[in-house]
């Protein structure tokens, strides 16, 4: 395997770059018209246009991306996130061509896409899940208000594809039902081709911890300890740490067994992502979803753990990985990690595409790293997910990550777009976090709070 095809752009195609550069593999990246002038395109070896801006008719169009493949002899494709990483057709479709997938199996892409199968396959494997309903197809609705009631108020409406907070919507009495099922199923149809959704119990003090394993495709896995991800708005992460604060010993210990069982119960292969929401006030478990994928805060576990994952991922797939055993597999310090977005806040995270007129992080270092797939003079374009950088540092404790953390954020500029720098700098400030008692209701509860920082 050497040259590898990435179906991706932004950030994540500038890491599966470096990781290429590393490894000593050419790069082919595809863009749309948007991005012929981004910096993913410049760093690749090759690079081939696919299409107009509209994901749908350029990274979202597997038939293109694999022609181009096909021309620029590509051995292998790399997703990254998002776009067409958990698409079992697409997967499918480039291991019919003859392309290499660096990802699992496309049955298991299918298995824990499915949001109520995967509850299902948790359940076999013995990981706690939280009450749910049947799932009912786009206008259904016979039967729901019974099965609501059986679930439990406050509860969730899921979509049964997707991820990444997408297509789910909080129901906290039965007057809101009905309107709350119909929006979901129609954003789930537009968003996802399946408007299918069920219901799922709600943790009113729910704290959001996943556990990232990396599967051997032979039934056995091990785990890279876990991620604290409670810090969302709008159901979606901003800030991610590891380890997470004050989890006791034991609970660990349960959740990365459960999570490691999941995965060898699959025969998984390479990285992915098991999540729980863990009861705040019980200190319970439950199994929320798996990502069949690499993960945006993949950078705050190879921190911590001094291992490369989308390097891994590739030798994986490549066939020459050396297997790390999970003895060999050990945390040092603390690392947290900023999603810096082009959005305003202040209404309600909007976003805010425009010129970078003034672009200036802290350089990489040995304790501060920088993702970014953008550079000043850059333009955030309305097309794509808004995120400009992701900042993550490193302490020896959790006290010193946060005090460089502040002072990264400090010394960060960002003009031409509204930005949420000085959101994420009261969040980080504030006694709550500091102290690690957040859930992921935190940030709505003290939104108004944190945004008399804005200026």
């Amino acid at each position: 395997m050497k040259r590898i095809l990435i179906a991706n752009r932004g950030e994540i195609a500038c890491r599966i770059i470096r990781a290429c550069k590393a490894l000593g593999l050419t790069s082919i990246a595809v863009y749309s018209e948007a991005d012929a002038d981004a910096l993913f395109v410049q760093m690749a070896d090759v690079a081939e246009p696919i299409g107009p801006a509209p994901a749908a008719q350029s990274y979202l169009d597997g038939a293109r991306i694999l022609a181009a493949a096909k021309k620029h002899s590509a051995d292998a494709v790399h997703p990254g996130y998002g776009f067409l990483s958990e698409n079992t057709a697409f997967a499918r479709a480039a291991e019919a061509a003859g392309v290499r997938w660096i990802g699992p199996s496309p049955d298991s892409i299918d298995a824990m896409g499915d949001k109520q199968r995967a509850r299902a396959i948790a359940t076999a494997a013995g990981v706690p899940t939280l009450p749910g309903s049947p799932r009912f197809a786009t206008g259904e609705v016979d039967g729901i208000e019974a099965a609501a009631l059986e679930v439990g108020y406050p509860l969730l409406v899921k979509a049964t594809g997707g991820g990444g907070g997408i297509g789910m919507r909080r129901v906290d009495s039965p007057d809101q039902l009905l309107t709350s099922v119909a929006a979901t199923q129609q954003l789930a149809a537009k968003a996802f081709g399946d408007g299918t959704i069920y219901l799922e119990r709600l943790v009113a003090r729910a704290r959001h911890i996943e556990i990232q394993v990396f599967g051997h495709g032979d039934g056995t896995a091990v785990h890279l300890f876990e991620r604290e991800c409670s810090v969302q708005r709008r159901f979606q992460k901003i800030i991610e740490e590891s380890p997470a604060p004050d989890l006791p010993a034991a609970l660990r210990a349960q959740m990365t067994a459960a999570a490691v069982a999941l995965a060898a119960h699959q025969s998984y292969r390479g990285p992915g992502t098991v999540e729980f929401i863990v009861d705040a006030d019980t200190m319970e478990f439950f199994f929320l979803e798996m990502n069949t994928r690499i993960q945006v805060e993949h950078p705050v576990t190879e921190m911590v753990t001094g291992l490369d994952l989308v390097q891994a991922q590739i030798q994986l797939a490549g066939g020459t990985y050396q297997r790390v055993e999970q003895a060999n597999i050990q945390t040092r310090g603390a690392a947290i990690e900023c999603r810096i977005y082009a959005e305003n806040p202040a209404k309600n995270f909007m976003p805010s595409p425009g010129p970078l007129q003034t672009f200036r992080l802290p350089l990489d270092m040995a304790h501060v790293r920088i993702d970014t797939g953008v550079r000043q003079g850059d333009r955030i374009t309305p097309y794509y997910d808004p995120m400009i950088a992701k900042l993550i540092v490193w302490g020896a404790s959790r006290a010193e990550a946060l005090e460089r953390l502040s002072a990264a954020l400090a010394a960060s500029q960002i003009e031409g777009v509204r930005n949420n720098l000085v959101f994420l700098a009261a969040v980080v400030a504030h006694p709550d976090f500091q102290a690690g008692q957040v859930d992921t209701t935190w940030i709505a509860r003290e939104s108004e709070a944190l945004l008399a920082a804005m200026p």
